[in-house]
């Protein structure tokens, strides 16, 4: 009973909503947390599309390696590498279903196991880069690359308004729960319990929507009043804005060390292994 009052207090939805702030905004003392965005953009242009078109499982073995290191380094939640693992086990639990009911069989689970690493690489190397960023250095970055202002803002307008649309989903969930009738009787497996909830779950994304779009409407409002989407056309607001974007030494180690981890890895493959991409 005690360990399920515990379980049941790390899965409430403040949790959720804690864990995801830490992730946003509790990163900041972080090594690659420090590094400029265009650094974290660059090294992901790399991470987050080669394993698409690599297919030998040593190199895909040392990547994944490499990402896991990296990821450990960006100090990640625990809530966002469960996901992952949902996900992941998701992905490739239907897959393998499916391929076997259309009548594969034992071979399919080496392809099958080959695609879930190339999406592990990408998830852990999108996680790395979009953890170690705060809402406002993820905008600076985008803006810095030419991004437009008006895409750079909304994307971290999202970003930042995650943890208050959770709470507020939460909110309207409960008042659905406070105003319906639960089932008498759970059923078989709990059945009509789960249809229940699943049933309030999906009715409380309507309200949600709407108060999304008042809400992003009454900011929109807010800023076009301050002239914010004037500056955004501005090159020389830009530059003063962005004047504290610089390449530094930490910069140019990152990126050393991975390429140098590159070339050694794919070294050490053609030589002992004596296997292509």
């Amino acid at each position: 009973m005690e360990y399920t009052r515990k379980l049941t207090e790390k899965l409430s939805v403040e949790q959720v909503k804690i864990e995801l702030l830490h992730t946003a905004y509790g990163n900041n003392e972080t090594f690659l947390a420090k590094l400029d965005p265009r650094t974290l953009f660059m090294w992901y242009l790399y991470f987050g599309i080669a394993p698409w078109f690599i297919h030998n499982q040593s190199i895909l073995i040392g990547l994944f390696v490499f990402m896991a290191i990296t990821t450990f380094m960006s100090k990640v939640t625990p809530l966002v590498i469960i996901i992952l693992c949902l996900g992941l086990l998701g992905q490739g639990g239907y897959l393998l279903i499916a391929s076997w009911f259309f009548g594969g069989d034992l071979q399919v689970i080496v392809p099958l196991l080959t695609l879930t690493l190339k999406l592990s690489i990408i998830s852990l190397a999108s996680i790395t880069v979009f953890c170690s960023m705060d809402p406002e250095k993820l905008s600076n970055g985008l803006l810095k690359i030419g991004v437009p202002g008006q895409v750079s803002f909304s994307i971290a307008y999202g970003y930042r308004m995650l943890p208050s649309l959770l709470e507020e989903y939460h909110h309207v969930f409960l008042s659905f729960r406070l105003r319906g009738k639960a089932p008498d009787k759970h059923g078989v497996l709990y059945w009509r319990s789960i249809i229940y909830f699943s049933k309030i779950a999906v009715l409380s994304f309507y309200p949600l929507l709407l108060s999304t779009a008042k809400r992003a409407r009454t900011t929109v409002e807010a800023l076009e009043t301050k002239g914010s989407f004037y500056a955004f056309s501005r090159p020389e607001i830009k530059k003063i804005k962005l004047v504290h974007l610089r390449f530094q030494y930490r910069d140019y180690l990152f990126l050393m060390v991975s390429v140098l981890y590159i070339l050694l890895l794919y070294t050490f493959v053609f030589l002992f292994f004596k296997e292509g991409l």
